[in-house]
């Protein structure tokens, strides 16, 4: 378990308020190490720059301007709570021997939204959610580790690709596949923009095109325990999430908004909490977003970035789209 959530007694666990922007943790989850207090708006959000807008979650927003090829856009980091990022380093080439030779030529025209960007090459929908193989793991039995598996992927497809779910005012398709515990909390967070943090909803006018999104990542497990020595299985979740929207623009990557998440699911065993605390929990959350529409991503909402005229240089232009590049990265929404 993380230090960022509180705990207390044993007998009837529930959920507890937690560090935002995010759900608090089950009362399960007991006396972790004290933690600094809850950082500020601005500090929350980090994000990346190029040549667009874009914002993300706990009321603060962050402009981004992105750079892939031609792309204006912008870029915003959401945690709930805020973990430290790993910082990357992109790797730099030395131009080749010889005489140097350019064209003036322009890039031909995407054929499709995704064409001339990495997500090109990412799978479609759900087919870029591969599980891992479920083994024995801790006091977790194989059937167990699989069960939580399942349920991690169910609420990852509603949560990031389920158009429904995306466009309606309704969350709790989403917040009925958590614990009974949790779903209280989760409902605050869909009064506010901490949502944003695991869950996609459009802006009121955004429209996707057909396109299925392109989704790149990978999931992983653990068995730990809570400084009770409750038995968690705590399952992480690491995905870049491409979404198509319609624009008239032909430039590669024009068009296309970018999410990155990282979620730590967590399981309790069922011999160790109550039965409304038995279930899927949320214990920490981080996402940015590039290419948004700064105002509606201030509500944690999803939309198409204006176009703005330049911005400083950004990161290595393909990193948004690399599920090993830091969440802690710079705003300007």
């Amino acid at each position: 378990m993380t230090d960022d959530r509180p705990n207390s007694a044993p007998r009837n666990p529930a959920p507890a308020p937690g560090h935002r922007p995010g759900p608090p943790a089950p009362e399960w989850l007991r006396q972790p190490p004290p933690v600094a207090a809850d950082p500020s708006r601005d500090d929350r959000l980090r994000g990346w720059l190029s040549r667009h807008s874009g914002s993300l979650l706990t009321g603060a927003t962050a402009l981004l301007l992105l750079a892939f090829v031609g792309v204006v856009g912008g870029a915003v980091l959401v945690s709930m709570p805020s973990a430290d990022g790993r910082p990357v380093v992109y790797p730099t080439f030395g131009p080749p021997p010889g005489a140097p030779a350019a064209t003036s030529a322009p890039p031909p025209p995407a054929a499709g939204p995704f064409d001339g960007t990495p997500a090109a090459g990412f799978p479609q929908g759900q087919a870029g959610i591969a599980l891992p193989a479920a083994k024995r793991t801790g006091p977790f039995t194989e059937q167990q580790v699989a069960a939580a598996l399942a349920k991690v992927r169910t609420v990852l497809v509603t949560a990031r690709l389920d158009r429904r779910f995306m466009t309606a005012d309704d969350p709790e398709p989403l917040i009925r596949q958590f614990a009974r515990d949790a779903r209280a909390d989760l409902r605050k967070d869909f009064t506010s923009d901490t949502f944003a943090a695991y869950a996609t909803r459009l802006a009121p006018g955004a429209r996707l095109t057909a396109d299925q999104p392109r989704v790149k990542g990978r999931i992983s497990y653990r068995s730990t325990k809570d400084a009770d020595g409750i038995r968690i299985l705590a399952v992480t979740t690491n995905f870049v999430w491409a979404y198509a929207f319609q624009t008239s623009s032909t430039v590669p990557g024009d068009g296309l908004v970018v999410v990155h998440d990282t979620v730590v699911w967590s399981v309790p065993h069922p011999d160790d909490v109550d039965r409304g605390s038995n279930g899927l929990w949320i214990e920490d959350a981080n996402s940015y977003a590039s290419n948004i529409d700064c105002a509606a991503f201030d509500k944690g909402l999803l939309d198409l970035g204006t176009r703005s005229a330049g911005g400083p240089d950004g990161p290595e232009p393909d990193a948004v789209f690399d599920p090993d590049t830091t969440l802690d990265l710079p705003d300007n929404c």
